[in-house]
């Protein structure tokens, strides 16, 4: 959209129209019920004739507030009360009127596009921009020997288990019963790599009670897998060749059902957490409440707990079990023998739980979700699988998360609710149930199919995707729109995780998995440009960066299971590792990336480039997708940056590798011009013409060598 205005008005500019739900323009940034919220927004300096907000059939004058270098600022009090308010902006210049929503401006009114405040809906302020760091646990470190899984401890959908030995062999195929022995020991073991290489926060995949290497099939929600954890009393036998009867394995018997084991492992994880917190970090856990296990106490299909003193008959074994009715049963005549049940998915080892049919059910995962953040456990939050599969109504689904929500905030109000969900997630995020989700549609996969062109699955290459920058800021665009900003600062931005391919093997443009294409594949012709290009995007991006471990190491995979390869000690890619540090120090440096706007600024054909700013804070970030040396002029005024500024480079990465050398870039007016190589990205931070990079408060740099000194100095 262009307008003209006749007369001494400047000609109206529609670009320099901003607002937006961060702390920059909304104060207080999470308000309570009842609370005054002051809303700004932002236009070029005398430019326009009036703003007003507009919401709830009601149009409010917006008064003039303060100018600084660039704009006016215009500000408009607003009491809350106790439902969320949505509102948007109209813009008046001469006999022009546009409006302003999250979606950008407009000739006419969206209401899908609207701002929303909602009252009371506060996520923790320690997770905003937090550096995240999962863990599947078997597969991190070995700190503890004594308590790895044997060979034959016990059969699991259709073998026995089996104990690896070479700690790089590449996972099996179908080796969900293959242990290495990775525990929580391994991780206390490794918290100054952690600690040193930046991670606040530690997400574990499941860690309780669970036959499989993966444990999305939970035995037993109130203790800690002794075999992450400790094991104390080891009685009993392993199988012997052809015995499939768990009833036989006495063994597994006494390590997950001896009270002392299970009491030392929990005391243990509880020490573990505390030593986390004193060195100023946090733990998630990974909540599986849609579905257990059917090694589950509660139905005991595998007889494990049927002769276990302190324990009720499970649901498989008697009819007459107090855990009856957890469970669907689909044929109810075929009692005692061979009952059939609803499994996720059709999965009769992961057993849907059935909360409709039974308030001890709900009741119950609603005292696991208080135990684990309470003392002395004081775990940090909840990472829920599968969220939106929970219950058998999308009426029920809602009703249990937002009674969850309220039983872990009253508990720990500083815990994060973070969901695993694929698609549109605006209903759960309303304040009253999930703080935030794994942050697919919004970021993993519009920075898969940019950089790479392939699905995160390594399942379809698109040659068209590739480098489509367009379609990448059509795409955030579309699916940012769906959060509130509390949402978006904490969301996951991942590259990988335990579901997908590593990202550094979908960078060699291989379509398939392990079984069609081999181990080997997934190693070969990767581009570590290209993946540094997207660690770029990662720590410059609003929301929580998240590294599924080794990923900084540089392990590659296809989807799982070979994306679970072991963290490679000893044969790590130490250049990737210092590059992660190095992105996560400038991640934590600058207030305009852990907190500020975000701008798509210029798009096109394996191009970008965005702005993150606050008022006082401005990074540029410029990224070329393609294989040739281009050169691009950005117009940066719109992010607040003049042509009294340098802008001073702070990370550039390309195929020759990476450099943080303080290469100054001069303005010409408002433009900047940038020389990318092939598979580079370049990190840019503003120097305002009166020599103060606004991170640091009080002090005043000179020169550009003195700029790099204090830079250096403060990452």
């Amino acid at each position: 959209m262009q307008y003209y205005i006749l007369g001494m008005r400047p000609v109206f500019r529609p670009s320099a129209l901003f607002s937006d739900e961060t702390e920059n323009y909304v104060t207080p940034e999470q308000p309570e019920v009842g609370e005054t919220v002051t809303i700004r927004f932002r236009t070029k300096k005398d430019n326009v004739d009036a703003v007003y907000l507009c919401h709830d059939q009601e149009v409010v004058v917006m008064e003039y507030d303060y100018d600084d270098r660039n704009f006016d600022y215009y500000r408009a009090e607003i009491p809350l009360g106790i439902h969320p308010l949505h509102y948007w902006f109209q813009v008046k210049a001469g006999r022009l009127t546009c409006y302003y929503d999250k979606c950008g401006i407009s000739k006419e009114i969206r209401q899908d596009c609207c701002f929303t405040i909602t009252p009371g809906f506060h996520v923790p302020e320690w997770a905003k921009g937090a550096v995240m760091y999962q863990i599947f646990v078997d597969r991190f470190y070995n700190g503890d020997p004594s308590n790895d899984v044997e060979d034959r401890e016990y059969f699991y959908i259709g073998d026995t288990t089996v104990k690896v030995t070479d700690w790089n062999k590449c996972p099996a195929f179908m080796g969900i019963r293959e242990f290495y022995g990775g525990d929580i020991q391994g991780v206390w073991d490794k918290l100054d790599y952690l600690q040193d290489l930046g991670v606040d926060v530690i997400y574990f995949n499941p860690i309780f009670v669970s036959p499989s290497n993966h444990k999305y099939d939970i035995q037993d929600y109130d203790y800690v897998d002794p075999h992450y954890g400790k094991i104390v009393k080891d009685g009993g036998e392993v199988l012997t060749p052809g015995d499939r009867e768990n009833a036989h394995a006495t063994k597994y018997i006494c390590r997950v059902t001896d009270k002392e084991n299970l009491e030392a492992s929990n005391q243990f994880f509880a020490e573990f957490v505390e030593e986390v917190h004193r060195r100023g970090m946090r733990i998630i856990l990974d909540g599986v409440f849609n579905h257990c296990g059917s090694f589950n106490k509660w139905l005991d299909r595998e007889r494990i707990y049927e002769h276990a003193p302190g324990y009720e008959k499970g649901a498989y074994i008697s009819a007459d079990s107090p855990y009856r009715n957890f469970f669907k049963f689909n044929n109810q005549d075929a009692w005692p023998y061979n009952p059939n049940y609803d499994g996720w998915w059709g999965h009769d080892t992961l057993p849907k739980l059935a909360y409709e049919n039974s308030k001890e059910l709900h009741d119950y995962i609603l005292h696991v979700a208080k135990k684990w953040v309470s003392p002395p456990y004081n775990v940090d939050g909840w990472r829920l699988d599968v969220a939106a599969d929970l219950g058998f109504s999308n009426e029920y689904n809602h009703q249990f998360w937002k009674e969850f929500r309220d039983v872990v905030k009253e508990a720990n109000p500083e815990a994060l609710i973070l969901a695993e969900h694929y698609g549109d997630p605006r209903s759960w995020l309303q304040g009253d149930q999930w703080d935030t989700v794994m942050n697919y549609d919004a970021f993993m996969e519009p920075l898969t199919w940019f950089f790479t062109g392939m699905e995160k699955h390594s399942d379809q290459y698109r040659e068209d995707m590739l480098g489509n920058g367009l379609h990448f800021q059509w795409a955030m665009n579309h699916y940012m729109n769906s959060f509130q900003a509390p949402s978006l600062q904490t969301a996951m931005n991942e590259l990988s995780n335990h579901d997908h391919s590593r990202f550094l093997t979908r960078t060699n443009h291989k379509v398939g998995r392990v079984a069609q294409l081999g181990y080997e594949a997934a190693c070969q012709d990767v581009d570590k440009s290209v993946f540094r290009s997207a660690v770029v995007m990662q720590f410059t991006w609003p929301g929580a960066p998240t590294i599924y471990y080794g990923d900084e190491a540089g392990v590659c995979g296809f989807t799982d299971p070979d994306n679970r390869r072991t963290y490679p000690w000893g044969w790590e890619d130490h250049d990737l590792i210092q590059f992660h540090k190095q992105m996560i120090r400038i991640h934590k440096a600058c207030p305009a990336i852990m907190k500020g706007s975000v701008m798509i600024l210029q798009a096109d054909y394996n191009f970008l480039a965005y702005g993150r700013f606050t008022e006082r804070d401005q990074v540029l970030v410029v990224f070329n997708a393609g294989k040739d040396t281009m050169e691009r002029t950005i117009r940066v005024r719109d992010m607040g940056i003049t042509a009294d500024d340098n802008l001073i480079q702070l990370m550039m990465t390309d195929q020759s590798g990476y450099n943080t050398d303080a290469y100054v870039y001069q303005m010409q007016q408002y433009d900047v011009t940038i020389t990318l190589p092939p598979h580079s990205a370049i990190v840019l931070h503003a120097l305002n013409g009166n020599g103060d990079p606004s991170f640091h408060e009080e002090e005043t740099v000179a020169d550009v060598e003195g700029f790099h000194t204090a830079w250096k100095e403060y990452v």
